[in-house]
């Protein structure tokens, strides 16, 4: 069984995901569903991240046919959803394979574009203003805004990714590194012409020294890779995750690509696209 989780601004209703979950279905042979979490687009945008994965988290318990275990496919900000409920979601169903489109793991170093004319709080916010609790609450995409100016109030003030990457010391959760490395496979996708996710190696988890941003480490060369903070390093050492580089501006991803970086990990067990 394969699940799907869509990315911000977008909801499983959506022709694109719509048209995407059926092309998986067709592809693989192996039934699939996309998971809406709340009202779908609206929620994706002001829904802080810890609550969307718990949304998740219950309806996947309550999905019979996800009771022997799924695969994810993830778009964008759907992957930190994802990763909530292979890190986070207690007493569930296993996740087998899991491949991530364009997920921004590592964090994102600016402040996401807006489209011209778009009204969303996300487009006025400041810089300043990314780790208040409004921010954080309020407005999703700030759960994994890591700005290089302001590390000590990212790792203080940030709701969702310095959990998710275990990256504050004392609060390290070996529970989330044991679920994280219980994954069979691991695809990690980059769009090479990303003009969305900054920097675009942070799908692969690579991303720049605290403070600074210069130079862009690859992930090998991250702490959280280095000193295994989620199990990186262990599922790359045991060669169960694929660093894939691929054509095209965020989620423009030929059908080749799909059929050959996506469909082999979702045949012959359910999978759930998102």
């Amino acid at each position: 069984m394969d699940m799907i989780e869509t990315g911000i601004n977008d909801q499983c209703s959506s022709a694109a995901a719509r048209s995407f979950t059926q092309l998986l279905r067709n592809l693989s042979s192996s039934p699939g569903y996309c998971l809406e979490i709340g009202n779908g687009e609206h929620d994706s945008m002001y829904m802080p991240l810890m609550q969307q994965a718990s949304i998740a988290c219950e309806k996947v318990k309550q999905m019979k046919e996800l009771s022997q275990g799924y695969n994810i496919v993830a778009q964008s900000q759907g992957n930190m959803v994802a990763r909530g409920l292979i890190e986070f979601c207690d007493n569930a169903p296993p996740v087998f394979n899991y491949v991530s489109l364009g997920g921004p793991h590592a964090g994102i170093s600016i402040i996401p574009p807006c489209p011209v004319g778009a009204s969303y709080p996300l487009c006025q916010l400041r810089e300043t203003e990314v780790y208040t609790d409004y921010a954080q609450d309020h407005i999703a995409p700030c759960g994994y805004i890591k700005l290089a100016t302001k590390i000590s109030e990212y790792m203080e003030n940030c709701k969702f990714l310095p959990k998710l990457n275990n990256e504050r010391p004392n609060e390290r959760n070996s529970t989330y590194k044991e679920r994280f490395t219980s994954l069979h496979n691991l695809v990690l996708v980059m769009f090479e012409g990303d003009t969305i996710v900054v920097p675009k190696e942070t799908c692969l988890f690579g991303f720049y020294p605290d403070g600074a941003t210069a130079p862009l480490l690859p992930p090998q060369q991250t702490k959280l890779y280095t000193e295994d903070w989620i199990g990186l390093k262990t599922l790359d050492d045991a060669g169960k995750v694929k660093f894939v580089g691929v054509p095209g501006d965020h989620l423009e991803m030929a059908h080749d690509d799909v059929v050959k970086y996506v469909v082999p990990y979702l045949q012959n067990q359910l999978a759930f696209s998102s």
